[in-house]
């Protein structure tokens, strides 16, 4: 009864470490990437007032013009590329707008190229979809290798997925890197998927992105992470307007449309300065790099809010059992990963658990070192 391309596919472990998390009393939860504070008042405020006025309706399948009109105003802003509105929608999230876009492009066996580690979605959505993910790793680093990459291209390679700041590892592409992928695409003439999600926590130095460098580029973006949004499943897409014509057409199959009421509350979000919030996140990456970096072989990372740590030696799914049985949740590398040797933390919780979790983190690591020896 069940279909062959679901049953290759396996439950998400960084969700079994959060159902985990409620049966567990008084955790350390490092383990899900969503910020500890919540929606901005404003931002409610205006959803609540939408849903009191009856904006609880599909709307129509792009998203609601004002949002996208906002959307096109925030990556003029911020990317100094303009677009016409055929060339954004709003998307369930930012994994349903790589869904769309996914469905949009691939055939059976047609390939798609990203990078090791790599958030958890963008292998199992390929191979969902009877692709191939072409995994090239970036350790010890995460630097792209570009030589690996022109490698990897073949007639069948679709797409490029780049992912910064980045989830799992917190890297923030340089210059080098971006530039690097951009002209591989351009000579390739291969769709490049820039998925933006954390654009907004970046620590050191300025963010890059391809967004004007080329024009057959996909920006994923969305209001998850920056404004606490996770649940309201709010996203958008803005690229190609052939491309955001197909994913329209086939949202119409599929999500329908993005949550309404949360649509207009997302207007009003683009207006807000959230500073105060990545400055605190950036102090929290600082507060556990300190802590865990003679303990880990640790990238520090420049931006989101996860941290990469891979252990001296031993596997890392040996090093998370021993955690999660000490109370701290944190999610093994390979589930984002070829290898096993890293685990990620989430670092968006409160001072005290970071502090409580640095300790407990830097005892096992001696007792786990000294038994693996």
């Amino acid at each position: 009864m069940i279909s062959r391309r679901s049953q290759q596919l396996e439950s998400s472990g960084i969700r079994k470490v959060f159902e985990l998390a409620a049966k567990i009393e008084n955790p350390v939860n490092f383990s899900i990437g969503q910020p500890d504070f919540d929606v901005p008042e404003v931002a409610k405020e205006v959803a609540i007032e939408a849903i009191r006025k009856g904006m609880n309706r599909y709307t129509v399948t792009q998203g609601i013009d004002e949002l996208r009109q906002k959307v096109l105003d925030y990556v003029l802003r911020t990317r100094g590329k303009s677009y016409q509105m055929s060339e954004v929608m709003i998307t369930s999230g930012v994994s349903g707008g790589l869904m769309l876009a996914l469905l949009s492009i691939l055939d059976p066996g047609d390939e798609v190229i990203i990078f090791d580690p790599y958030f958890v979605m963008y292998k199992h959505l390929v191979h969902l979809l009877d692709g191939k993910a072409v995994i090239i790793s970036t350790y010890p680093d995460f630097r792209v290798p570009l030589t690996d990459v022109e490698n990897a291209i073949t007639s069948k390679t679709k797409a490029i997925i780049i992912n910064s700041p980045s989830n799992p590892t917190g890297y923030v592409y340089a210059r080098e890197d971006i530039e690097g992928i951009v002209r591989i695409a351009k000579k390739h003439d291969i769709l490049l998927i820039t998925d933006e999600i954390y654009d907004g926590f970046v620590y050191d130095g300025d963010f890059v992105s391809p967004v004007g460098m080329y024009d057959k580029l996909l920006l994923l973006g969305g209001f998850s992470k920056t404004y606490a949004m996770t649940g309201w499943r709010l996203g958008y897409a803005v690229g190609p307007s052939d491309l955001i014509a197909t994913m329209i057409k086939l949202q119409q199959y599929s999500f329908v449309c993005a949550p309404a009421p949360f649509q207009y509350a997302a207007v009003a979000a683009l207006d807000l300065d959230m500073t105060s919030y990545f400055d605190a996140y950036k102090r929290k990456r600082d507060m556990i790099y300190e802590g865990l970096k003679d303990s880990f072989h640790i990238v520090k990372p420049g931006g989101a809010f996860y941290m990469f740590p891979g252990l001296k030696k031993g596997k890392a799914s040996e090093f998370v059992e021993m955690a999660i049985a000490n109370k701290v949740l944190i999610i093994p590398g390979n589930v984002f990963s070829e290898q096993d040797t890293h685990f990620r933390i989430s670092f968006a919780t409160k001072d005290e658990t970071i502090a409580k979790g640095v300790e407990i983190l830097k005892r096992l690591s001696e007792a786990y070192y000294a038994k693996v020896d």
